[in-house]
């Protein structure tokens, strides 16, 4: 298992108890996370804020993506995002987001936390869309489970038209992880929508049998 670096561990420690004490927050199913072994957080997407109140509440560091840009340069960002642990990912796509999928793989067999929402983009209405097949292979390149992850509340943190965050409860809810054996495409697609499906237990959001569309 992975130590958290020193920046994650003293954010996760303040500025953790400052949200939770604003945003109620309720956890549960942390049992099901791989003891001392690496694996990957499949959780659906509402909001930015989902990777804050994922990260503060896990116990664990949690390997997050950013974009390259933020690794270049010396400035305060760079340090930043180098001392949470995070991965870059270019935003050119094709292989150079592969590349990304590719930094994660040596972190998660070595025990870490990476955290992909299958979506793959925020939900524009609440519900919980197709999965995209990446976390599944991903988790069969590195040898790993998947932890599916269901979030609540994070929606109304600061919901559409309005300046200022509001206090709101969270809930997540960690579920049984999910061994990943993947020999062919009709393979990634099962396990991704067993996923999916674990993730709308955990959530009750109605599903759609569709992609989400792109953020514009």
């Amino acid at each position: 298992m992975t130590r958290m670096p020193p920046l994650y561990a003293a954010a996760h420690r303040t500025l953790g108890a400052l949200l939770r004490g604003f945003w109620p927050t309720t956890v549960t199913g942390l049992e099901h996370l791989p003891a001392g072994s690496g694996a990957i957080l499949a959780a659906n997407h509402h909001a930015i804020a989902d990777q804050l109140f994922l990260g503060i509440n896990t116990p664990r560091h949690i390997a997050f993506w950013a974009k390259a840009e933020y690794f270049r340069g010396s400035g305060l960002t760079r340090r930043v995002v180098t001392g949470m642990g995070a991965i870059p990912v270019e935003r050119a796509g094709g292989r150079a987001v592969l590349s990304a999928f590719d930094a994660a793989v040596p972190i998660l067999r070595a025990g870490g936390l990476v955290a992909v929402f299958v979506e793959g983009t925020r939900s524009p209405d609440g519900r919980l869309y197709r999965g995209r097949t990446g976390a599944v292979r991903l988790a069969a390149q590195a040898g790993v489970p998947i932890v599916p992850v269901g979030i609540r509340g994070t929606d109304q943190v600061r919901p559409a038209g309005r300046r200022l965050p509001r206090p709101h409860p969270i809930r997540l809810d960690f579920g049984p992880p999910i061994p990943v054996k993947v020999e062919s495409a009709p393979d990634a697609r099962r396990v991704t929508d067993e996923v999916v499906a674990a993730i709308q237990g955990l959530t009750g959001q109605e599903y759609v049998a569709k992609y989400a569309p792109p953020r514009t």
